[in-house]
């Protein structure tokens, strides 16, 4: 069964979004408060699809572009938002959504971080049963997970649903039943990148040999065999012995890294300034990004035969 799909967000993460549902066959509803972003979503959207070697035509014959998130999600069965990560606006958003859409509407959340209960806190009670967190990764048009997190609030009717849907496009959905700060993915990863940013800190190695070792060791096993798949291979008594030895030695700051402080201090942000962790060239930062593309893209024709 096809769903009428409002997006709300036409940026980074929700033209791709909007792509994944119409290659599905959903009509999709994209908005956008600002108009550029907006009106560059379909030249977006059709660059991808060439690449993916999907004929755009008939995937942008189902997204229309709309002029305001009313209009957009009046007729939805699903509103998903993928908005910037700031807690007021996703809060500003919902409220609108929730009086302007159909009142069985499935109300998402493509938040990153932020807990979806707190997005949902201030709705009427018949809005919060239905809103869930539906997080996607980037790029979400060739990254197969998508988590569906649950709230305190969220009746497991709608968390059933939001999981379908997912699946039903093809997606590899998971299920979060606790509404914890970063979900699961992204727990995980800036774990890792806590553990990375204080090691080039205290001047154990930089961020180059950081990304190699990571690339070149558990980073190209880890698609194959995920980690608690690798402990229970090896055994628990070794892991416990190694993390005996390990873990009171490992950054445990609960605040971001003093490092992030002093380089965003003196301007280098990474990639757009050509410095952050790493020192990057126009080249270099062309080269890495096509390379992502390339290997993300190889992989997804591969997933499908």
């Amino acid at each position: 069964m096809k769903s009428r799909i409002a997006v709300v967000g036409a940026g980074l993460m929700g033209h791709g979004i909007a792509q994944a549902f119409a290659t599905a066959g959903h009509n999709v509803k994209l908005v956008d408060a600002h108009k550029e972003t907006l009106k560059a979503a379909p030249g977006r959207i059709a660059a991808s699809l060439a690449e993916l070697g999907i004929e755009p035509g008939p995937v942008l014959d189902r997204i229309e572009l709309s002029g305001s998130l009313k209009d957009a999600v009046s007729g939805a069965d699903v509103v998903m938002e993928a908005a910037s990560e700031k807690l007021e606006l996703k809060r500003a958003i919902f409220r609108e959504a929730a009086e302007a859409a159909p009142a069985d509407a499935l109300l998402a959340s493509n938040t990153s971080s932020i807990p979806i209960t707190e997005i949902g806190r201030e709705l009427p009670e018949r809005a919060r049963r239905r809103l869930a967190g539906v997080h996607w990764w980037f790029p979400p048009v060739l990254i197969p997970l998508v988590e569906i997190v649950s709230t305190e609030f969220l009746d497991p009717e709608y968390f059933e649903r939001a999981y379908r849907l997912i699946e039903s496009i093809g997606k590899e959905p998971v299920r979060v039943y606790r509404d914890v700060p970063g979900f699961i993915g992204n727990r995980l990863l800036h774990s890792l990148v806590r553990e990375a940013l204080s090691m080039v800190d205290a001047g154990v190695c930089d961020g180059e040999t950081i990304d190699k070792v990571v690339r070149s060791s558990f980073g190209r096993r880890f698609s194959v065999l995920g980690p608690m798949e690798g402990v229970d291979l090896v055994g628990l008594e070794l892991v416990r012995d190694v993390h005996s030895y390990l873990f009171p030695s490992l950054e445990k700051s609960g605040e971001p890294s003093p490092l992030l402080d002093r380089l965003i201090d003196e301007g280098k942000v990474g990639v757009r300034t050509l410095e952050g962790v790493r020192k990057w060239t126009p080249e270099q930062v062309a080269e890495t990004r096509n390379r992502v593309s390339s290997g993300l893209i190889a992989m997804a024709r591969k997933a499908k035969g």
